[in-house]
């Protein structure tokens, strides 16, 4: 079946270095899933809290099923995520040092079932988001220097 994108959260790139990146299940109600296969969520300023041993996604908004009823879910509610505890354990102590965080850099889909790629992130400073871009534009000028090449 293979893996769906449904949202990705482009700026936790930019403003994060992702040290490690962690698959997780999501639980999810059943208009929320609905939801999400038409892919209205947004990640922008979520985030991955640990609290007693469990790791929930803070601040996802998935918008509510427009074919919904009463029984519709809320938008912003805390989503529990499923992982081994092992891991789960990892991440927290990781987490407890200072800088780190986490913070969800997709949500998909893998053979039917919702996932959110986790990255243990620490946050960059404008010198680091600035070497970032340099580093960025320099490779677009090599390639083009290279393909340029190629032609002559």
């Amino acid at each position: 079946m293979g893996e769906k994108v449904v949202a990705k959260n482009r700026r936790a790139r930019r403003d994060y270095k992702v040290l490690d990146q962690h698959e997780a299940g999501i639980e999810l109600k059943g208009t929320e899933v609905k939801s999400l296969r038409e892919g209205n969520i947004a990640l922008k300023d979520s985030y991955v809290d640990v609290r007693k041993g469990e790791l929930y996604l803070v601040n996802a908004h998935i918008a509510p099923y427009d074919y919904g009823n009463v029984n519709n879910h809320e938008p912003e509610r805390d989503r529990r995520l499923l992982m081994h505890k092992r891991e789960i354990e990892r991440m927290a102590a990781r987490v407890a040092e200072k800088g780190y965080t986490l913070i969800p850099l997709s949500v998909y889909f893998k053979n039917g079932r919702a996932k959110v790629e986790v990255g243990e992130c620490r946050g960059k400073d404008h010198a680091d988001k600035r070497t970032t871009i340099l580093e960025r534009e320099a490779k677009i000028d090599m390639e083009r220097e290279m393909k340029n090449a190629q032609r002559d």
